[in-house]
């Protein structure tokens, strides 16, 4: 493995990690074991469902139609539907923060960077390193990025979501929140999941109410929504099954294949740094800023137009994009984008998102080149 000089900020999160890892491990797997246990089924003090969807007409006959179009067992599907409840929680998070929330990326950064991440992103890559190996030389994604996703997303399989899969997909196909501003298209897409959903289930054979997930139906490592899992899951740990939920293999491979499949470039950074020249103008960074994280400039351009590059940024042949992150109060920073950086948003449409899924993959790789 290539040798890298270690940034003074990685090398102090690495020695902390080494501490987490080198305390009583017997301690670590008991936490570890009642934070799997406590992530893996719905809380006692979750409040209480609503009547099951059995009891609304416009389900009911919602789940003939799926029935009749996947060619699906429609008692199956009626049952399903009839053992689906509404949880009012749900409505209240899928709702969007506030227009007054301020946004900001140090802050952001900080409920990922951190040292217990860390060491759970180290361990994860030391029990897997062959796998990722292997993802990374079949499908061209590096091994960082896949630690990343994994890490923002669950910390490593340890949070996974306490709701029932069934139930969250229920209430966002049939109570979608009406006061959202795009909630006509969001509650369309959240029956089409439902649908997936229960093809998904009755394909794999598994009960539909036995999945857990996220408040809005994603599931396991990886936190796939139904979709994704059809279109972009794949066994690769060879078992003849795709399992997110208990393979990390299948999740490794399942996630450096979905990147690969929205476009990633083999050999490609995600991004570079940026800073505006003092003489740039606000026309010039609206310009910029207007096609948001889509690659639309090549350097030249950038540059024309204010950007301060490095030579790697200079010599990249293709399009970039600038992406702006705010910091509170203080002036916002930017980067350019690449098209790895355009398809690590395509799992989450942030550009905090992809930034912290890149700068936690880069601390957790330094860590385990600081131990060969």
């Amino acid at each position: 493995m290539r040798q890298y000089r270690l940034p003074r900020l990685a090398l102090s999160f690495c020695l902390i990690a080494t501490f987490f890892a080198a305390s009583d491990t017997a301690n670590s797997r008991t936490e570890d074991r009642k934070a799997v246990k406590s992530s893996s089924k719905p809380k006692k003090t979750a409040p209480q469902a609503a009547p099951s969807y059995g009891e609304r007409a416009e389900a009911l006959a919602w789940g003939r139609e799926v029935a009749q179009r996947r060619n699906l067992d429609e008692a199956w599907v009626l049952q399903a539907i009839t053992d689906a409840k509404k949880i009012g929680q749900i409505q209240k998070l899928i709702r969007p923060a506030p227009t007054s929330f301020q946004k900001n990326w140090a802050v952001y950064r900080s409920r990922f960077l951190e040292p217990f991440r860390i060491q759970r992103g180290l361990q994860f890559w030391r029990a897997n390193e062959a796998i990722l190996e292997r993802a990374e030389a079949e499908y061209g994604v590096p091994a960082h990025i896949v630690i990343g996703i994994l890490g923002v997303e669950t910390t490593y399989g340890l949070t996974m979501g306490e709701y029932r899969v069934l139930d969250a997909l229920a209430t966002l196909a049939f109570d979608f929140p009406t006061e959202h501003p795009k909630a006509a298209e969001r509650q369309a897409f959240f029956r089409e999941e439902l649908e997936q959903y229960l093809s998904l289930c009755q394909r794999s054979e598994r009960k539909p109410t036995t999945l857990l997930g996220s408040y809005a139906g994603a599931m396991g490592y990886p936190q796939f929504m139904p979709s994704s899992w059809i279109k972009h899951a794949v066994d690769f740990d060879g078992d003849g099954k795709v399992n997110l939920l208990a393979s990390p293999a299948d999740a490794i491979g399942s996630v450096a294949n979905y990147l690969k499949e929205f476009g990633w470039q083999r050999g490609q950074p995600a991004r570079y740094p940026a800073v505006f020249a003092p003489e740039q103008s606000a026309a010039d960074k609206t310009t910029l800023l207007a096609p948001d994280i889509l690659p639309s400039f090549d350097a030249a351009e950038l540059q024309s137009r204010g950007m301060r590059l490095n030579e790697q940024a200079l010599a990249h042949s293709g399009k970039l994009a600038l992406v702006e992150v705010f910091n509170g109060n203080d002036a916002p920073s930017y980067t350019v984008g690449t098209q790895n950086f355009y398809a690590i948003t395509r799992y989450n449409r942030s550009s905090y998102y992809a930034l912290a899924v890149i700068e936690l993959g880069e601390e957790v790789r330094e860590c385990v080149i600081a131990k060969k």
